[in-house]
């Protein structure tokens, strides 16, 4: 494993707010990247205040969200609406290697940091943009959330209710981070490209792109005329072997049987029913989709004559694929995230350090770099800007003018 971080000497300029953008910074400074993250003063990244937006869990005197998607960043409080913000900006974009921001394109075109401004000051600038709804179109103007241009527009919130029962509010941020990914991976592909030409260039990422992608097996049948199944109905599923059911302590268990022919007789079996193998109208598959309703409610009456502990040491020992329904409280428990380091200690040096999420991506032959404190409001203004030549008198200066704060 390498002694330094693998983006050790990366300079990253962070000009986004809330989630995707920051996020994919932050997986760069993972790495070791040097993130310097530009907020306005006073205020700051309305990020800052998520955790106390119902229905986000409160936290006493830990800003959950703001730790984990600026972690190891520095910030600098830049009033980027004020004409004496354009010098120190100017020398971001050149000191940078990369830029990341998702202004709507009206903003972007206001404060002068699209593409075309910025990539004059440095033709090796990787310019990295997320947006709501893509960069054309009627709506491309438009403000998009992941609730909205990921999980509303793409169909995800439509089919993930019963039918008949209204679209459930999704966890924030799980449309928001994997665009992240997606951006993180378009900054490395375009940092390979620079590698080969010597030049930057622009990446983006969307919230619908990425919602098309996470939508793209059934929107690709819809593309070529398939018609695109309907929101479930668990009484009446297309395939009662790919459905939840009720166990008798109330918790809920998925079953998920790729390998029907195999798996439905171990199931018979360990369910106590394997006379169920020589009905006709089970044995074999387009005649157990047939009778799915009928299916369905034999199951439910069966998984609710036992506990969740009861039906996972039965379906266990039969080898037999499921999942169990969890909440998110058992999840932060669950063994599987320590032991492969999904969950990390932030080391900020307390005698109990809290846990944070670590970015999915890996390389076993590269260390991350540990994840610290994510930063307070312009607490690295004044060292960011002595990086960029400023002198004391210099800061003091654009201090006096509320350039910075």
């Amino acid at each position: 494993m390498a002694d330094t971080p693998l983006l050790e000497g990366l300079h990253v300029v962070d000009l986004a707010s809330f989630i995707a953008g920051p996020a994919a910074a932050t997986m760069l400074g993972d790495f070791g990247a040097d993130v310097v993250k530009v907020e306005p003063p006073h205020t700051g990244d309305a990020y800052r205040a998520l955790s106390r937006i119902p229905p986000n869990p409160g936290v006493d005197e830990l800003n959950y969200p703001w730790q984990l998607d600026n972690r190891n960043k520095r910030s600098i409080a830049l009033n980027l609406k004020s004409p004496g913000a354009r010098p120190v900006l100017e020398r971001l974009v050149k000191w940078a290697d990369v830029l990341v921001t998702n202004f709507p394109p009206h903003t972007r075109a206001k404060l002068g940091v699209d593409y075309d401004d910025l990539a004059p000051l440095n033709p090796r600038l990787i310019y990295a943009d997320v947006t709501g709804f893509g960069e054309e179109g009627p709506d491309a103007h438009l403000p998009g959330f992941d609730v909205t241009a990921y999980w509303a527009r793409s169909g995800l919130m439509d089919y993930t209710r019963q039918r008949g029962g209204p679209p459930a509010m999704p966890a924030f941020g799980s449309g928001d981070h994997p665009t992240a990914v997606t951006l993180y991976a378009g900054v490395m592909t375009a940092l390979y490209r620079r590698e080969k030409t010597g030049q930057g260039s622009r990446v983006s990422a969307s919230l619908i792109a990425e919602g098309a992608w996470a939508a793209s097996m059934w929107l690709q049948a819809a593309l070529v005329g398939g018609k695109a199944p309907h929101p479930a109905d668990r009484t009446d599923p297309p395939n009662a072997l790919a459905s939840a059911y009720r166990t008798a302590d109330d918790r809920w268990l998925l079953l998920a049987f790729a390998n029907e022919d195999k798996q439905v007789p171990l199931f018979l079996q360990a369910i106590g029913k394997p006379e169920a193998a020589q009905n006709p109208d089970y044995a074999d598959t387009p005649s157990r989709r047939a009778h799915a309703a009928e299916i369905a409610a034999v199951l439910d009456k069966t998984f609710a004559t036992r506990t969740l502990a009861e039906w996972r040491e039965l379906l266990d020992a039969a080898g037999l694929t499921y999942g169990v329904v969890q909440t998110i409280d058992e999840f932060a428990q669950d063994p599987q995230l320590k032991a492969n380091r999904i969950v990390i200690p932030i080391e900020d040096g307390s005698d109990e350090p809290h846990l944070t999420v670590d970015s999915p991506v890996r390389i076993d032959q590269e260390r991350k770099v540990p994840p610290g404190p994510a930063p307070n409001l312009g607490e690295h203004t004044d060292a960011v800007l002595r990086d960029l030549g400023y002198d004391d008198a210099a800061i003091a200066e654009l201090r006096g003018a509320e350039v910075v704060d």
